[in-house]
């Protein structure tokens, strides 16, 4: 799931305002087996319980206490599996992302998951959101079927199973 996210588009309302970027970052996190991921050990917890919700959904938790991050619910059999949207080349909407992320160069507007969250207006209140063709926040898929190189490398920011080839990056991008 983690790899057929990389390219399509990520679009959004939120906020009363459009914008949209192509996905180019996600991670991987393997639910109840892997020790990086909220579901750990099949933990609960009412901040984080957005992860058990069903493949498709929208899971989103403050990271630090301060930054928003999007995740995206994965099929599976109730282990709380989600795929990390770390980051998106902005198409549509860059003069709203600026306005919401404030004076920094375009290339750093959503290149980490924070900073995504916050020019595309994510919140808490974005939890539990059904990810479907009408919702304020949505996949739309890529306009291309050619073969993108992909690159996967262990997953950052984080000091669990840290070294699991999870991160995958659109080459180039």
């Amino acid at each position: 799931m983690a790899r057929s996210l990389l390219g399509m588009t990520l679009a959004s309302d939120l906020g009363g305002e459009r914008v949209s970027g192509i996905i180019v970052e996600t991670e991987a996190y393997l639910g109840v087996h892997d020790a990086a991921s909220h579901a750990w050990r099949g933990r609960r917890h009412r901040l984080y319980n957005g992860i058990y919700a069903p493949a498709g959904t929208w899971y989103v938790y403050r990271s630090y206490g301060i930054h928003w991050c999007l995740n995206l619910t994965t099929p599976t059999a109730d282990d709380g599996a989600a795929v990390l949207i770390r980051a998106v080349v902005p198409v549509t909407g860059i003069d709203v992302m600026r306005r919401r992320r404030g004076p920094v160069p375009d290339r750093q507007l959503t290149n980490g998951p924070g900073k995504l969250g916050q020019a595309f207006a994510i919140t808490g209140e974005t939890d539990g959101m059904r990810a479907t063709a009408t919702s304020s926040l949505r996949l739309m898929p890529r306009g291309h079927r050619r073969k993108i190189p992909i690159a996967v490398t262990p997953r950052i920011g984080i000091t669990r199973a840290a070294d699991w080839p999870l991160r995958f990056l659109l080459v180039g991008k």
